[in-house]
């Protein structure tokens, strides 16, 4: 079967030679050239990935992706004219799984594009039911929700995505090279110093709800969760 890729891009003359060289890989594409048509398209069709432009007319594409991210785990690669490290941190804070900047090799697009479907591909769906708990910590895969104490806690794409990957492997030590492939892509071009950021993050948003340390560091092996601190 053929995947659907859904291009948001407001410059026709981009969208339409990205269309045509998708087409050509034999990608099926649908597409829209603003913010709202794009994230109304993205709601209504089963796509199998995004490709979403940053600066987009009606809604931008960090907001869309947002939306986007409250239902769906769909991968999105970010289009951007700017290479500034902040906008990228940005993008991949809410929920994008990865950024090309334009002007792009239409060869390196489609090789994000490949990686892409083969990391969601390996991942496969979460568990429809049953929520996974550490303490008084649990996740709900299914609707996306964590609570610590029955509180909610707010988390990233991201964030969400190495909790969850912690807390399917509980008790156990995972390596920062392990989780960087589970959660970021054997392909992510970041290093392992990207894994201790986002434990940080975590820990900030966690710790303050239960005043425990659930995720243990294991020097100079890597990080395990942990039933209680």
């Amino acid at each position: 079967m053929m995947e659907k890729i859904l291009l948001i891009e407001d410059e026709e003359k981009m969208a339409r030679m990205v269309e045509l060289e998708l087409c050509h890989e034999g990608y099926t594409v649908i597409k829209a050239l603003n913010g709202l048509d794009g994230l109304a398209l993205a709601e209504g069709e089963d796509v199998d990935l995004i490709l979403l432009d940053v600066m987009l007319p009606g809604l931008s594409g960090l907001e869309v992706l947002r939306r986007l991210r409250k239902y769906s785990s769909v991968p999105v690669i970010m289009l951007t004219a700017r290479d500034a490290v902040v906008d990228k941190v940005a993008g991949l804070d809410a929920g994008a799984d990865d950024y090309i900047t334009k002007p792009f090799a239409i060869e390196e697009l489609l090789a994000r594009i490949r990686a892409a479907l083969r990391k969601q591909a390996g991942r496969g769906p979460l568990p429809a039911a049953g929520a996974l708990t550490a303490g008084p910590l649990t996740l709900d895969a299914a609707r996306r929700e964590v609570r610590a104490e029955g509180r909610p806690v707010e988390l990233t794409n991201r964030e969400f995505e190495l909790l969850h990957c912690l807390m399917q492997n509980k008790g156990l030590v995972l390596s920062r090279g392990t989780l960087l492939d589970r959660v970021w892509g054997y392909e992510y071009p970041g290093g392992t110093n990207t894994v201790d950021v986002y434990i940080r993050f975590l820990r900030g948003k966690i710790d303050e709800k239960i005043g425990v340390r659930l995720i243990q560091t294991v020097r100079g092996v890597g990080y395990r969760l942990a039933d209680e601190a």
